[in-house]
């Protein structure tokens, strides 16, 4: 059964076996993301204003800080997996490792960035 044949055309492009554990990644962080942004709105609804200093002493908080960093956590990696799925599907060659190294880069980016930020306000330096 060489590549002549019709099994080994095929040879060698059948299932990674890993798209179960992509797809439960995707399903866990998109539940982790409604819980979350239910929480962060009905917190957002019970403070008596939105100015600066209510919303600093609020993420000051630790309840409030740490439900922030796990909502940019889980945001960042679920749209991460999302966009993986698209240039998978969608960009092939040697643009495909580029687009996913880039888009690796920029979801860290924005994550860590939206961490340092919660954590400045949290502790008080912005």
């Amino acid at each position: 059964m060489g590549n002549g044949t019709r099994i080994g055309r095929v040879r060698g492009l059948g299932s990674a076996h890993e798209g179960a554990h992509h797809w439960l990644l995707q399903r866990f962080t998109a539940v982790g993301n409604l819980v979350l942004v239910l929480w962060l709105v009905f917190s957002l609804l019970t403070l008596p204003d939105y100015g600066y200093l209510t919303m600093a002493s609020w993420l000051s908080s630790p309840l409030a800080a740490t439900a922030m960093v796990l909502l940019i956590i889980s945001t960042f990696w679920h749209a991460r997996l999302g966009m993986q799925v698209m240039i998978e599907d969608y960009v092939h060659g040697a643009n495909r490792f580029a687009a996913i190294v880039a888009m690796n880069l920029f979801f860290v980016a924005g994550g860590v960035f939206g961490i340092v930020s919660v954590i400045r306000i949290a502790l008080g330096g912005a």
